[in-house]
């Protein structure tokens, strides 16, 4: 399990379940006005496979920190008033409706969650190696929407992608 917390980043690999109300609370700042907090859930279907029983995620645990602790890094340059950050990750098998993957964003205004943690799930899905198999009724594979693995983009590297 990886694990790495900060007085205002916590990322997390885990094969314990996510404790939402946890993550919600430490989110919580004084200087806050607003806490998007994204939970991805297991849900009993996919894309042409009905009856969906059982996820199962596994990661390539050693670069999972840092490419979340890159996202985190990324989304303060992004959004430099954002005041605390979870990147969550389960591995190892989820009953359907447990979550899977939290990202949490406090901030003093809810334009720059809401974006923050935007970018933190989508650019997670994008550039983490976590892989995910589906059982359902009729048999068990590796997930559908499976895609090249890429680096955190980065502003430094991008200016024009900078707000």
């Amino acid at each position: 399990m990886s694990h790495h917390q900060s007085n205002d980043s916590w990322v997390v690999l885990t094969p314990d379940e996510l404790q939402i109300g946890e993550i919600y609370d430490w989110c919580v700042h004084r200087s806050g006005g607003a806490i998007v907090l994204f939970s991805g859930t297991a849900r009993d279907h996919a894309e042409g496979r009905d009856d969906v029983s059982l996820l199962e995620y596994e990661a390539y645990e050693e670069h999972v920190e840092p490419r979340l602790e890159a996202i985190v890094e990324e989304m303060r340059n992004l959004w430099p008033d954002i005041l605390k950050v979870v990147i969550a990750h389960r591995t190892g098998p989820l009953e359907i409706g447990e979550s899977s993957v939290v990202v949490a964003v406090s901030s003093p205004h809810r334009p720059e969650a809401f974006e923050a943690a935007r970018f933190g799930i989508d650019t997670l899905k994008a550039t983490v190696p976590i892989w995910k198999r589906e059982v359902w009724r009729d048999g068990e594979d590796w997930g559908l929407a499976a895609q090249d693995i890429r680096d955190v983009p980065s502003t430094e590297q991008n200016p024009e992608r900078s707000l």
